[in-house]
């Protein structure tokens, strides 16, 4: 072992009690930087989660149709205006070409065609409101994990299958294997069979969502071969408005992601992510200064004998290590048990934090990554912190040092 360790060793015993209490202070800053930084990603990705479990990441719709100019002839003055035109139920034009070239498209794992309007769904006296969601099976189950929401049935749609929310179910009095009588404003309807009943955790979609057949919505909706919606996925979530801004480049369909229906969340996530910097930011200048104000001590403490070690011809470099070299320890050490104390930290919470249907917050996983940052950044704050000590040591006189020392 070097000089410069065997002292800084000595001197970080000698002072016990200080090193016991920074060493804390370090752990304690370290645990709070892993466990706060580990829940605010899980809390995110839960929300996250929660509102992309319902919702394609990207939606393509046929592009608004233009307002259009109105004159008012009724008096001696010609009088005009915009009014904007009532927007209908289209399809998208040569919508299997654009299925295609979605599905080609950088970053999109998944495309599904959809047929969506509004209906009615009676049963005897009773009538309820319903959106309806003509679908083709497999592409949406790639787009919404619709089967593990799934209380009764299955997810199967083909001929006049449907399935419905328990909302729907219970105000209807329907179960699988019942009939229901779907009708449109377009004077269409049909009688479905009831196949499979869902719960998205949401009240108002399962009350209202009606998935059917995508052949029975085209002709229930007067859309024969046609589709009102184009749903995609999309490998790297936050990406996703960028992909849909170069398909509505490329093709000049509306093109909307989760991304622009959801601001509000965004604004809050990023509001997350910024009071987590915050915090970080005021754990790691605590720690520092405390670093700095016990080695600043250490020096005063030891001002005597850092005077013999010059007189005894230690360079200033030589001296200036060994409380670099402390400070690095007080990091390391603190930056081990704060990792340590962070592990215990969030496997507690993943045992106490549940939601409201009981089921875990987040699962207990070690991110290596996160642990490996924050014991970086507490060994190189250490160093940082003992950077001005060190310094003030390195240029003790050493005849004064030994006389007022």
């Amino acid at each position: 072992m070097s000089f410069e360790w065997i002292v800084a060793l000595r001197f970080l015993r000698e002072g016990r009690m200080q090193t016991l209490l920074i060493v804390a202070g370090v752990t304690i800053g370290v645990a709070v930087i892993i466990a706060l930084s580990s829940l605010i990603a899980a809390l995110q990705d839960s929300l996250i989660a929660r509102t992309l479990g319902t919702q394609a990441h990207i939606t393509i719709r046929p592009a608004e149709e233009e307002a259009q100019l109105v004159r008012d002839r009724s008096t001696t003055a010609v009088a005009a205006r915009i009014e904007k035109r009532a927007q209908r139920l289209r399809s998208i034009d040569q919508w299997e070409a654009m299925l295609v070239e979605a599905e080609r498209a950088p970053g999109v794992v998944a495309a599904s065609p959809m047929v969506a309007g509004d209906a009615f769904a009676t049963r005897g006296n009773a009538a309820e409101s319903v959106a309806l969601q003509g679908v083709e099976t497999e592409r949406y189950r790639r787009i919404v994990d619709i089967d593990s929401r799934l209380v009764a049935g299955q997810f199967r749609l083909s001929g006049t299958d449907a399935v419905i929310g328990i909302e729907l179910a219970g105000r209807l009095g329907l179960g699988v294997g019942d009939k229901l009588r779907l009708s449109t404003a377009r004077g269409r309807d049909d009688v479905v069979t009831v196949v499979g009943v869902f719960d998205v955790g949401n009240k108002d979609l399962n009350r209202r969502w009606v998935f059917v057949p995508l052949k029975l919505a085209q002709n229930l909706q007067d859309l024969p071969g046609g589709v009102s919606t184009i749903d995609l996925t999309v490998r790297e979530v936050f990406g996703a408005e960028a992909v849909a801004q170069a398909l509505e480049a490329r093709s000049g369909l509306e093109v909307e992601s989760w991304m622009a229906r959801n601001a509000q969340l965004l604004q809050a996530l990023d509001n997350q992510r910024m009071t987590n910097r915050l915090i970080r930011i005021f754990v790691i200048l605590i720690v520092a200064l405390g670093i700095a104000s016990v080695l600043v001590v250490s020096v005063v403490q030891k001002q005597k004998e850092i005077g013999i070690l010059r007189a005894m011809g230690t360079s200033p470099q030589r001296v200036m290590r060994i409380f670099l070299i402390q400070g690095g320890l007080v990091g390391l050490g603190g930056s081990a048990l704060g990792a340590g104390l962070g592990a215990g930290l969030l496997w507690l919470f993943s045992r106490t934090m549940t939601n409201a249907d009981g089921t875990p917050l987040f699962t207990f996983e070690i991110d290596v990554e996160l642990f490996a940052a924050a014991v970086a950044i507490a060994v190189v704050t250490g160093l940082a912190a003992a950077v001005a000590p060190a310094r003030r040591a390195s240029k003790l006189d050493p005849v004064a040092a030994i006389r007022y020392g």
